[in-house]
């Protein structure tokens, strides 16, 4: 049983939406036709509650110094209103969580991380920050997060009066005053297109999401679950914590190597990663017809088992199917094809670049 309820959550129910348990909340998972959902943002806008991620402020003179110490990546060299994708690792390289880190002010930092690892993000910031002296407040409870995602976002979010997204370029964030409150707005995402976060107050929630909701009604847009959120992401090459993320699995394996930062100085984990094997790699596969590969299929090479996909779908956008995947041992070559077990029977995928889908944004 889910232990959260997002403050949306009555909202969701009128919308007549299907819920689902993920991370311990309650949340929906498409409100009609999960394909549609898909086929609206990437061709209007979507609108999406994001409300159980987990959100985090870090305050105090040695913050850029602290959060240099304890993630991957230089954070202290971020101008004010810039994000970045980051990564909490463990002392062996493997990723606790991958995150974003807006720096609002010169000792000021946001933080929205996954909502199925917050308990242990908060945990390990803490233990890494307390020796800077530097504050860390979990805020996801008081929180909402709402999401607008397509090529009409903008125009979505101008519609509902929230005119200061206009001046954002990609990965960029600012406070401003949403219905009377403080809120983050940020140009980021998870879905591929151009689009727009804002984290608000809880009590702010139900007048956002409405006010986006109704600005966007002559735009094309509509109410998004995590269903097609994931198909999204997955055209995007974007890795999921649990699927292409996890312990055991370094940045560089996950094809994240470029978050390392040469002599950027200490920080938990780099030790191990300067030294640390890569004894596989993330790959994209591409198939043919309609039957997709999913989460654990295997997959062989001369029929032996060189790797496993770890996120699979029939790609709404592309038309066929589509997988990451982990191949053990050396890189292999793009255009490399191998046979994946599908419930038994094998099919041929080709290896190519990620991601499958790309959107130029500015």
């Amino acid at each position: 049983m889910s232990q959260h309820q997002s403050p949306l959550a009555a909202e969701h129910q009128a919308d007549g939406a299907f819920f689902t348990d993920f991370g311990g909340w309650n949340l929906p998972l498409r409100f009609g036709s999960e394909l549609a959902e898909h086929h609206t943002v990437r061709q209007a806008a979507g609108l999406f509650d994001l409300s159980h991620m987990a959100q985090l402020d870090i305050t105090g003179q040695s913050s850029p110094e602290a959060l240099d110490y304890a993630l991957i990546g230089q954070h202290s060299a971020m101008p004010l209103g810039r994000a970045s994708y980051s990564m909490l690792l463990t002392e062996l390289g493997g990723v606790i969580d991958d995150l974003i880190v807006y720096r609002l002010a010169e000792d000021h930092y946001f933080i929205i991380a996954n909502a199925a690892n917050r308990e242990v993000v908060v945990k390990h910031l803490a233990e890494r920050l307390a020796g800077f002296g530097v504050g860390l407040d979990d805020l996801t409870l008081e929180r909402a997060l709402i999401a607008v995602q397509g090529p009409a976002s903008l125009e979505v979010m101008r519609a509902a009066g929230l005119s200061g997204a206009e001046a954002l370029g990609y990965y960029r964030a600012a406070l401003t005053e949403v219905n009377g409150a403080e809120g983050m707005v940020a140009r980021t995402g998870y879905t591929g297109e151009n689009g727009y976060e804002v984290a608000v107050p809880a009590t702010k929630a139900v007048p956002l999401w409405r006010a986006l909701a109704k600005a966007g009604q002559e735009l094309g847009l509509v109410k998004c679950g995590l269903a097609c959120r994931d198909t999204l992401r997955l055209e995007a090459g974007m890795p999921l914590y649990g699927h292409e993320l996890d312990l055991e699995t370094t940045p560089v394996e996950a094809g994240q190597g470029w978050l390392i930062r040469p002599g950027k100085g200490e920080y938990v984990g780099g030790a191990a990663l300067a030294k640390a094997p890569v004894r596989k790699h993330l790959v994209g596969l591409t198939g043919q017809g309609r039957r997709a590969a999913r989460a654990g299929s295997m997959i062989l090479d001369n029929e032996q088992v060189v790797g496993q996909v770890t996120s699979g779908a029939l790609s709404p956008t592309l038309g066929y199917p589509i997988a990451m995947a982990f191949v053990h041992g050396p890189a292999p070559d793009l255009g490399k094809v191998y046979q994946v077990d599908i419930r038994g029977n094998t099919a041929p995928y080709t290896a190519v670049k990620l991601p499958f889908y790309t959107k130029e944004k500015s």
